[in-house]
């Protein structure tokens, strides 16, 4: 058993502590937060230790793994400062906000050793991970387009929640950084590496309240030859699944909660991933719980973890080329 410290108790926080309460691979012994009330809840209900500053669980030896679960421009600094302090680091999207400290997240894990995931979570559910099978088995051809659609409700008290959210300067951006990157992330996953995107974004609702766009729409070009186009806004009445559909050469995909296959020549597949998760986040799903047993399997076999520090940069450069093409209203290639 590898023993854990969660650094924020934010709104992820419970998802992560709730995910290591059923590991028989790890053990929640610390969690951090400078609100000591809030840490002190948290580690009354998971039995643990609480800490209001973090150096002092990456000063505790008997911590293995801490999960960071901050603010974003936090990420990359204390992801930094756990590796040096020999900690394994699962870190929260996004890697960080610009692309020069996410290189440098990856640069000190492997200058010290330390393994580096990052959590896109969307990649373990069954109908995202059967798509990605199918794609790769040459079954269905080519992908020739894709349609993505994330559209979630995101309101005043939730940007007011917190003083870093809403801002360029420590969220990096709004829906497209925050929320759509786990889509993002996908597509490049499905489809193969992004060359350029065409963007554009706007604040729709909430423009005394926040800085950074609410809503985006993106066409992204990948090297393969597809293209992909992206619609992504908080400003929808709920939080629907987002929906994801591949035009490939031989079948058409459409992935929301169960996803279907329909081959060219009439013939149907159908996979159904039940979230089995309740309460307010649940669209969110029980993928978390699988990322992280995978994380934990990785660290104790030694093997690889598939979503590592350089897919955490990959996802963020496709972003921060959205922003710089909406922006100046150009088509941005990717280095």
């Amino acid at each position: 058993m590898l023993n854990t410290a969660i650094i924020g108790c934010g709104a992820i926080h419970s998802i992560h502590a709730a995910a290591l309460s059923k590991s028989d691979k790890a053990r929640l012994c610390a969690v951090v937060d400078i609100d000591k009330r809030r840490a002190e809840e948290s580690a009354g209900k998971y039995d643990c230790i609480a800490y209001t500053d973090y150096h002092d669980a990456l000063d505790d030896r008997g911590i293995d793994v801490v999960h960071i679960c901050l603010p974003h421009y936090l990420h990359a600094p204390v992801a930094i400062d756990a590796m040096r302090s020999e900690k394994h680091v699962l870190l929260e999207k996004p890697i960080a906000i610009s692309k020069s400290d996410a290189e440098e997240v990856v640069k000190v894990a492997e200058q010290t050793g330390m393994r580096l995931g990052v959590c896109f979570q969307n990649r373990y559910n069954r109908t995202a991970s059967w798509i990605k099978q199918l794609i790769d088995s040459g079954k269905v051809g080519k992908v020739k387009g894709v349609r993505a659609f994330v559209t979630w409700h995101r309101d005043e008290a939730y940007y007011r929640s917190g003083e870093w959210r809403g801002t360029w300067d420590k969220e990096g951006g709004g829906v497209l950084i925050n929320q759509a990157i786990h889509t993002i992330d996908m597509l490049r996953w499905f489809v193969g590496e992004v060359v350029s995107v065409k963007a554009s974004f706007d604040t729709r609702l909430l423009h005394n309240v926040i800085e950074v766009e609410d809503t985006a729409e993106a066409t992204i070009f990948f090297e393969c030859g597809a293209i992909a186009l992206l619609y992504a806004t908080n400003c929808f009445s709920g939080n629907p699944l987002p929906i994801i559909e591949l035009d490939c050469e031989g079948a058409y995909i459409r992935m929301e909660n169960n996803t279907s296959v329909v081959y060219r020549d009439g013939t149907r597949e159908e996979i159904n991933d039940a979230l089995s998760a309740t309460g307010e986040k649940a669209y969110w799903g029980i993928s978390h719980e699988r990322l992280i047993e995978d994380f934990y399997g990785a660290l104790r076999d030694g093997r690889n973890f598939a979503v590592d520090g350089k897919q955490g940069i990959a996802a963020l450069e496709i972003v921060n080329a959205m922003y710089e093409s909406g922006r100046i209203r150009k088509r941005v290639e990717l280095s």
